[in-house]
Formats: C-alpha cells, structure tokens, sequence
C-alpha cells in the first residue's frame, strides 16, 4: 500500500463527529450535496493541511499546520470535505465544504494509491499566493503529519483546478516544482523611482 494516511488527533475527529450529528451545522454548511445525501456519511482519509509561508533564498521552505481536512463518503464517493482547526482550546470544527477540490483530492489520492511504488504519506499543501492546493506526497510515511518541510525528494500533485500553465493531476518533484512556484508568487523588483 503506497499510501500512508497519518492519524488524525482524536479531538479533530470528534469535532467532526459531532458537527455531522447535527442537524443545525449541517443544515447552515451550505453544502447542496451535504444535505442531499441518501445514507449514513463519515469522515474518511484525514489529511493535515499545511501552508506554504515561504521559501528561503536557499530554497528551503517554511510551512505551518493550518488544520485538518476529512473527506465526507457517503456510499462510494466523497460529497463533501470538512476542516478542523486548532484553537487555544484544542481543535475544533471549522467548516464543511464542496467544490472541486473535494473530487480532485479523491481522485489524486486514488492515483498515488494505484500508480506509486513507493510509500508516501499524504498531505495537503496550500499555496495561498497562487489560490492553489496540492496532494503533498511525503516520503517519510510513518512522521508526525503535523511537522515537516517538503522535502526535494516529496511529490507535489497540483489539485484541479491548478493555475495556469501548471499542470493538474500530475506529480511532480517538490525540487522541480518548488522553484516555478516561488517564481511565481515573488513580487517583481521594483524598476526605480519614476522621472
């Protein structure tokens, strides 16, 4: 098995849990296929969200945990994500949500699940300078989900709908797409004071 999902802390967990038992929460989600689903839905497949920060002038990148996100299944397929967040109280419910997010993550998870040799680890990496979301692939399977850099050697599958110019769907080596990203969200120089 490829893939490696990290546990979720039980407190997340239950945050979700108990936002799904409730009628109120559901109810004001806004979530069409929420409310319409026909049957029992649980959370499925955690994934910790990380945040893109920055890269240093060397390269290196800075990230911090922003949440968790579960993958509402009800019956064969996700109909809706929900994201937990840390609060000075612990983690609780944020939000559930639907979109194209929700179908593109199960469908990257898929792939790696059927496609890679390798163990990874899955993440969720936010680059919020670009309005992008990637399926972070992370080589060392068995760490704290909630710690860590992108490593050279991770895989970073762009989540559709990916910005222009980048391709969705398909992986591709954090050494190889971390430099287009940094390019892409650093500010050009400023030319000079005019005349």
């Amino acid at each position: 098995m490829p893939l490696h999902v990290p546990p979720a802390p039980a407190p997340a967990l239950r945050s979700v849990l108990t936002a799904l038992g409730s009628p109120t929460a559901v109810r004001e989600a806004r979530t069409p296929s929420l409310l319409s689903a026909q049957g029992p839905v649980t959370p499925e497949l955690p994934l910790p969200v990380h945040v893109l920060e920055s890269v240093s002038a060397k390269g290196v990148p800075a990230t911090r945990l922003a949440g968790w996100r579960f993958l509402i299944r009800c019956g064969d397929r996700a109909v809706a994500a929900a994201e937990t967040m840390l609060t000075p109280d612990g983690w609780a419910f944020s939000h559930f949500f639907e979109g194209p997010y929700v179908r593109s993550t199960e469908q990257a998870l898929h792939q790696a699940e059927t496609t890679l040799t390798q163990t990874y680890q899955p993440r969720l990496l936010s680059v919020p300078g670009l309005y992008m979301l990637t399926l972070w692939l992370h080589g060392g399977y068995a760490a704290d989900g909630a710690t860590g850099v992108p490593a050279a050697t991770d895989l970073l599958v762009p989540l559709a709908p990916a910005p222009p110019g980048i391709a969705a769907n398909r992986p591709h080596r954090v050494a190889d797409l971390l430099p287009v990203l940094t390019l892409r969200t650093t500010p050009p120089p400023l030319l000079g004071s005019p005349a």
